[in-house]
């Protein structure tokens, strides 16, 4: 083993153990990237490899190009990435998973995949619901491969109830400080009829360092469960009201990433689609109409049975940005009858990649 090899090997076990937080509450308090080494993601993506050598490989996903005929951007595209990455008290304490075996749930080895899925597809912004190992696992690896991390953790988070947890579950943003400026970040804590909610969202300005166009990216996970509904709805308003706010009334070009947990075919998804704020939903894009959500953003098995559906979208303002490309989904075979999660892929929604660019240059 090389010596820079052995060097990211001592870092990437240090953030192996994932030690309750209970016994340990340093997950209060982050160690600061900058006096951290930097890595090479092709280090980091090879040692990710070594911890999964007995698993099968990873799953092989294409980008599909969308770029409609005109001139194109002649900056480089940003590239975003929506994942709900599946907590991992909830996937161990509280999901019931009933296909999955609990080995293919094992921390060490479920952070290299989660890992081996964000290096594949190398994002300049990363938009990650149900994060309860931010400041152990994902800020300092990811903060020495370049990214700015934000964290807003759920008021009450479910991950508190499973014992040895890691601390509270929540929505976290990295970008690419070499790609981004920060101009101002914002932590929501949504209201529905104006009662605060347990459900939270971060949306930042940031600035692109190439063509000093701005743009705002934002990531939600609203609330679960049929029978929420109206409450998912008067969430979903409170988000584009503050979203309103901070672009200046869609001055600023908008990306939205999230968990909504709802169906193309509820109230909020509807609220989002209409919205002033003129978005729509990348994924569509994939349809050969241009019209249709995918068939499945998330599928899993539980107690309660078989749960197919689509509640992961990447929104955009769809007169100030065009989407180039989209990372394809998998198939229901390579998905497998067992569903998700497995030993192959590491939770059970789907990672969404999008490929963006300026319509006019300024």
């Amino acid at each position: 083993m090389g010596n820079g090899t052995s060097r990211l090997y001592s870092a990437l076990t240090k953030t192996l153990d994932g030690s309750p937080a209970a016994q340990h509450p340093e997950y209060l308090v982050a160690p600061d990237p900058e006096q951290l080494e930097p890595i090479d993601p092709k280090e980091l993506l090879e040692e990710c490899r070594a911890v999964l050598h007995t698993r099968p490989p990873r799953f092989q996903r294409g980008f599909v190009d969308l770029r409609a005929d005109g001139p194109s951007s002649s900056h480089a595209p940003i590239r975003v990435m929506q994942w709900n990455i599946l907590a991992q008290a909830l996937g161990e304490g509280k999901d019931n998973f009933v296909q999955c075996p609990l080995e293919a749930l094992k921390w060490e080895e479920r952070k290299c995949l989660i890992l081996e899925e964000i290096l594949a597809y190398q994002p300049d912004i990363l938009c990650l619901q149900e994060v309860d190992h931010y400041f152990d696992t994902f800020r300092p690896l990811l903060g020495r491969l370049g990214y700015q991390g934000t964290f807003f953790p759920k008021p009450w988070s479910p991950c508190l109830d499973v014992e040895h947890n890691n601390g509270p579950d929540g929505c976290a943003l990295f970008f690419l400080q070499n790609r981004f400026k920060l101009v101002n970040s914002a932590n929501i804590r949504l209201t529905a009829m104006t009662l605060k909610t347990n459900q939270v969202a971060i949306a930042q300005t940031l600035e692109c360092k190439e063509s000093s166009r701005q743009f705002c990216i934002a990531v939600t996970h609203l609330k679960a469960r049929t029978g929420w509904e109206r409450f998912r709805s008067a969430q979903g308003c409170d988000l584009l009201q503050n979203l309103q706010n901070i672009t200046q009334g869609a001055k600023i070009p908008l990306i939205v990433c999230g968990d909504f947990n709802a169906e193309p075919t509820e109230e909020v998804y509807r609220h989002f689609a209409s919205s002033s704020l003129n978005l729509n939903s990348a994924y569509k894009l994939l349809s050969a109409d241009g019209q249709s959500e995918p068939p499945y953003t998330t599928w899993k098995i539980r107690t309660s049975g078989e749960s197919r559906h689509t509640l992961d979208y990447i929104w955009y303002s769809k007169h100030a940005l065009s989407v180039r490309s989209a990372l394809a989904l998998l198939t229901e075979e390579q998905i497998g009858p067992n569903r998700l999660p497995s030993f192959n892929y590491p939770s059970d929604h789907l990672s969404l990649v999008c490929d963006f660019s300026f319509n006019e240059e300024p």
